[in-house]
């Protein structure tokens, strides 16, 4: 017995045989769910929303009214073609490798600014999923616009996370832009709330100022026109806060810092450091602040870290933020949901974690083609069979399709009591809810980026801006009812007339129409039923269409809660 167990006994030099390093690209490969591409309707889904992602941050940094051309082809059962088409200013020889081919590769993740991607993940992700599935390159077109077009091939090398290319090709033609071609197996094309037909629809919703046009593998075309003209400003890059960085955050950055002092390195690598809060940290702490910050020990950076909570910082810019806007989101959603009533609601910049702005902007429409079918389609798509509520979900414009149930949007729609509000049966209700979340750094639970982190100040915001348009919707739908109870009122009224007029005329020997004439009259005038009628239709004009009154009404209610 002794003998098996010292032939069992493991050494460390053994194990050492067996230690190996991974790349990112390995991890994420064995990983992929992490990246939201499992689920054969949602792997496609996430593919065309990686694409449309990067082609409109990539137009809007270049100041570009995005044009997107989007094409599925099916090749097979469960083998699809995904071409994703965009005028902006395409990539360069030496850097569409990186941007397609190399995981945490990219112009967003190491700055603070609202883009609608932030990993770099997410397009060399499609492009490791095409060669896991089919084991072929994806296909690249990039140009100017200036005759300097180019063609590639590209993999990726998971063992190094390092882009292959191959057939590298100048083309003749001009041609401006992005054109992606690639392959996937074990995926699937549906028209349902979750498939790429509905993620486009919301994206036009959210982008007003793009156009994008769609052809399905049935080979319908659809064209979501841009509704605005206004391309939005180049967000800022944020410097980091100092009521949400870690000792860590410190450390790192003083390592890497140009400054020569720790004092020039607090005022100039962070927001809302000044002079003064400068004279206050160095009274809170051991050393002097004209130390090199590359000799700054952590024991040091936990004392500027403990001096920062000490100290009231002004709130972090919100310059760096760009919302949609209350009007062009209200454009949008009568165009695409045309609904009978919208209010919209941009709401000030908020602060999350100590450190990170964010803002909320809501849309809530009512009636119309709001809402979706019971079976799961948008109600613009027509159906019989009933409707429901949608909850749009967007963060920078991007839409959140998945994930729903763990994502701080949901949970703060149904946290309200809509009863309260005139909605009777949330479920069941013609309505739509369109919410954009926007920030620097969007708290997402996981790398799939499709749900927000349910942080305390986010929730709030939330609940208190839903709440604000909900006010404005409850006005509206309490109004509608009350114009319906009205007319049936009138028309049970009505109904009884001509057999009362016929029986006074008998008794009184009158004639009958000028006494039904006569109880019309006493109808309208003695109930009061048509003043209030008109009244009521006034109201609900100026209601749905004085864009700049709601706004103003809105942001006063907000105020009080």
């Amino acid at each position: 017995m002794e003998r098996e167990l010292k032939k069992e006994i493991i050494t460390g030099e053994k194990l050492a045989k067996e230690f190996k390093e991974h790349s990112v690209a390995e991890f994420f490969k064995k990983n992929r769910q992490m990246l939201g591409l499992y689920g054969k309707v949602r792997t496609l889904t996430t593919v065309v929303h990686e694409y449309i992602t990067n082609s409109l941050d990539a137009c809007e940094e270049a100041r570009i009214l995005p044009e997107i051309e989007v094409k599925i082809d099916e090749l097979g059962p469960e083998y699809y073609q995904i071409t994703v088409k965009d005028n902006g200013p395409g990539l360069t020889k030496e850097t569409v490798g990186k941007a397609l081919g190399k995981l945490l590769a990219g112009t967003k993740f190491h700055r603070l600014v609202q883009m609608r991607g932030q990993q770099g993940i997410g397009a060399s992700g499609c492009t490791m999923l095409s060669q896991m599935t089919t084991g072929k390159a994806i296909k690249v077109i990039s140009g100017t616009g200036k005759g300097k077009a180019f063609a590639c091939e590209i993999t990726i090398d998971p063992k190094r996370n390092e882009p292959k290319i191959e057939n590298m090709r100048d083309l003749d033609r001009n041609f401006r832009g992005l054109m992606i071609q690639a392959r996937f197996k074990g995926v699937l094309y549906r028209e349902s709330v979750m498939g790429p037909l509905e993620y486009i629809r919301r994206t036009a919703i959210a982008n007003p100022h793009a156009k994008i046009t769609f052809r399905s593998p049935k080979g319908e075309k659809i064209v979501f026109n841009r509704t605005s003209t206004y391309i939005p400003k180049p967000p800022k890059a944020m410097k980091p806060h100092p009521a949400g960085v870690t000792v860590d955050d410190v450390v790192t950055m003083a390592h890497h810092t140009k400054a020569k002092k720790v004092s020039s390195f607090l005022k100039n690598d962070f927001e809302r450091i000044g002079d003064t809060a400068l004279e206050k940290i160095q009274k809170f702490v051991s050393f002097d602040l004209n130390k090199d910050p590359k000799k700054l020990t952590w024991s040091e950076a936990e004392q500027i870290v403990n001096a920062f909570r000490k100290i009231k910082f002004l709130a972090p810019s919100a310059d760096g933020l760009r919302p949609i806007g209350e009007e062009r989101i209200r454009k949008s959603l009568e165009s695409i949901v045309q609904p009978e009533y919208v209010v919209t609601l941009t709401r000030q910049p908020k602060v999350y974690a100590g450190g990170y702005p964010f803002q909320v902007e809501i849309g809530i429409a009512y009636g119309g083609k709001a809402g979706i079918s019971t079976n799961g389609n948008s109600k613009s798509q027509e159906d019989e069979s009933g409707v429901k509520v949608e909850i749009m979900r967007f963060a920078n414009r991007a839409p959140l399709l998945f994930d729903a149930g763990n994502c701080a949007i949901t949970k703060a729609v149904h946290s309200i009591d809509w009863k309260r509000y005139g909605v009777r049966d949330l479920e069941n209700t013609p309505l739509t809810i369109f919410v954009n979340f926007i920030s620097v750094h969007v708290p997402y639970t996981g790398a799939g980026k499709q749900a927000i982190a349910d942080e305390d100040e986010v929730m709030e915001e939330l609940r208190l801006a839903l709440m604000v348009c909900a006010r404005k919707t409850a006005r509206y739908i309490s109004a509608k009812r009350a114009e319906i109870e009205r007319r049936m009122k009138r028309d049970m009224f009505y109904k009884y007339i001509p057999e009362i007029a016929e029986a006074l005329s008998k008794i009184t020997k009158k004639d009958k129409e000028k006494i039904a004439k006569k109880l019309e009259w006493l109808v309208l005038t003695k109930l009061k039923l048509e003043k209030k009628e008109e009244k009521s239709s006034k109201e609900l004009k100026v209601e749905g269409k004085d864009s700049k009154k709601v706004a103003k009404g809105e942001k006063i209610a907000g105020k009080s809660g």
